[in-house]
């Protein structure tokens, strides 16, 4: 068995309207994978079902080789599971909530309370496990439910949406955690619709667009799908941007994309040692750059390209990962 997670054909209605309409996904096992898409694509309906919180209507699931409808609570055992919104309970301190978890779980009061010691030490947050958790910033809060999912020992990790609503600093912090699972080996499915969240994460990304996964991949070969790359020059001096445009021109066999505010040129490419040439072109030419680069397509370009929209245009079912299970 290589993955921890595989997934043919689910398929979910809420009522009339379709949720998922055959979904495939696999993770391997010690991977990260990224599910990407907008709210309403899907994303968090997969996760329930994966979590045995859903029963998919019709497909087939299994989690550490177990199927999640045959089998939920031999899958229940195996994941921990991290929302959208903090789970935890605000009135008690970081202690007293992992201490609940673990009493849950049937530790003994010992162990509860030694498994929660070693959490807060690890998420850094010792010094605030006396505080009730209202008092938690946004990153503490997203640390301490992170926390809370790893109680029990779960071999596969479901994020969801971990850092929606979260200020770029409290972001990077889960974004550390995270890869501090994954280099102690874990398994970790992570939904987003942050396309810089799943390249700085995942291994391997599934874009899912109103219910259908519409790609599949790593991030370098989604970027080379959508066309190549982009040869990016800005001349140092102004004077200069209308002698780059030609060059920029006469080299690719296109009309580069011209910015006059910022002097930033762009063309595609689909040779890279065009990259060179325009270097020794401006150098007999006597033109210095601020700024000259060959790139992928971001991957907000790539959502663009492989679904008619951006990944933060509301998708006409938005509703769907509201629907109530």
């Amino acid at each position: 068995m290589s993955h921890a997670i595989r997934a043919e054909g689910l398929v979910k209605h809420f009522g009339e309207t379709k949720a998922l309409d055959g979904v495939d996904l696999e993770v391997p096992f010690g991977k990260v994978v990224g599910v990407l898409g907008p709210n309403g694509a899907g994303k968090t309906t997969a996760v329930r079902i994966l979590a045995t919180l859903l029963k998919p209507d019709s497909g087939h699931a299994t989690v550490g080789g177990y199927d999640v409808v045959k089998d939920p609570v031999r899958v229940r055992g195996l994941i921990g599971l991290t929302g959208q919104y903090a789970s935890v309970d605000e009135d008690l301190n970081g202690t007293e909530n992992l201490m609940l978890i673990g009493r849950l779980l049937d530790y003994s009061r010992a162990d509860a309370r030694a498994r929660a010691k070693e959490l807060l030490e690890r998420f850094e947050l010792s010094d605030a496990a006396k505080r009730p958790v209202r008092t938690y910033s946004g990153g503490m809060r997203r640390r301490i439910d992170l926390a809370a999912s790893l109680v029990g020992r779960p071999e596969v990790l479901y994020l969801d949406e971990p850092t929606t609503g979260l200020d770029p600093h409290a972001r990077n912090e889960v974004w550390a955690v995270v890869r501090n699972l994954v280099a102690e080996g874990a398994t970790v499915l992570l939904t987003t619709q942050y396309l810089e969240e799943a390249d700085q994460l995942a291994d391997k990304i599934t874009v899912i667009d109103r219910g259908r996964v519409v790609a599949d991949g790593r991030a370098d070969e989604l970027k080379r799908r959508t066309g190549g790359q982009t040869l990016q020059v800005r001349p140092t001096s102004m004077a200069d941007l209308d002698a780059v445009f030609r060059i920029l021109a006469n080299l690719t066999g296109v009309r580069p994309t011209r910015d006059d505010d910022t002097g930033l040129l762009t063309a595609p490419v689909s040779d890279p040692v065009l990259l060179s040439t325009l270097v020794r072109k401006l150098d007999e030419a006597g033109i210095t750059s601020d700024e000259l680069a060959l790139r992928l397509p971001s991957l907000d370009e790539v959502f663009l390209a492989l679904t008619g929209h951006t990944a933060e245009e509301p998708a006409s079912d938005r509703s769907l990962e509201r629907t109530p299970s």
